[in-house]
């Protein structure tokens, strides 16, 4: 299906990109990176647009996140009390979600991306202000889809190339995130064991 569907990025390209980014985001097996990447490669051949492609994937993605946000907001409440004690993990996902859901939803839409779709529903069903998410989702996905549409201009069409600094990319971000994370939780760490300290003297 993969090839057929890279066949089609020069003739439907805007159209394909934001379909496929939109069934991405809705969790659906639809390889949306790979199509970003070809797209980049037929812009740099002049065959599209680079203002078209990135509208038309930036648009999909949107749509797709907003299509499972809403999705979220109108039965997730309802699937997550039916479950019961076996939603609990979900229920404190949502409710982190609530209350510090803005970067979660950031990074879930490039660097973890696979968990986007699901993160879309937990959002809408603990009642994340729409707002909130759409800021931090718009600016999510205008890093996914410049990164790939990016890589896949500046390596011409050479998806096995832009493919593989796609992935070295998003491991080098994602260990970046990680020691940050550890370096700001040790800060903390030793402040609350100062402040503690301080209120034993």
């Amino acid at each position: 299906m993969t090839d057929w569907l890279l066949a089609l990025v020069p003739h439907y390209g805007v159209w394909l990109l934001a379909a496929c980014t939109f069934c991405s985001c809705l969790a659906l097996p639809i390889p949306a990176s790979l199509m970003m990447l070809a797209a980049g490669g037929f812009v740099a051949a002049g065959d599209l647009s680079l203002g078209a492609s990135l509208g038309g994937a930036l648009s999909g993605a949107i749509l797709g996140d907003q299509t499972g946000y809403f999705g979220g907001r109108w039965g997730g409440a309802g699937l997550v009390a039916r479950l019961g004690s076996r939603a609990a993990p979900l229920a404190r996902a949502t409710d982190l979600l609530a209350r510090r859901g803005g970067l979660a939803v950031f990074f879930s839409r490039w660097l973890i991306s696979a968990l986007g779709p699901y993160v879309n529903l937990a959002a809408g069903a603990a009642g994340q202000p729409w707002a909130i998410f759409t800021l931090w989702g718009v600016l999510g996905e205008s890093c996914w889809v410049t990164l790939y549409v990016g890589l896949g201009y500046s390596f011409t069409g050479n998806l096995e190339a832009a493919s593989a600094m796609a992935m070295d990319l998003l491991g080098f971000f994602a260990a970046g995130a990680l020691a940050l994370g550890l370096a700001v939780w040790l800060v903390l760490t030793l402040r609350a064991e100062a402040a503690q300290a301080r209120r034993n003297r």
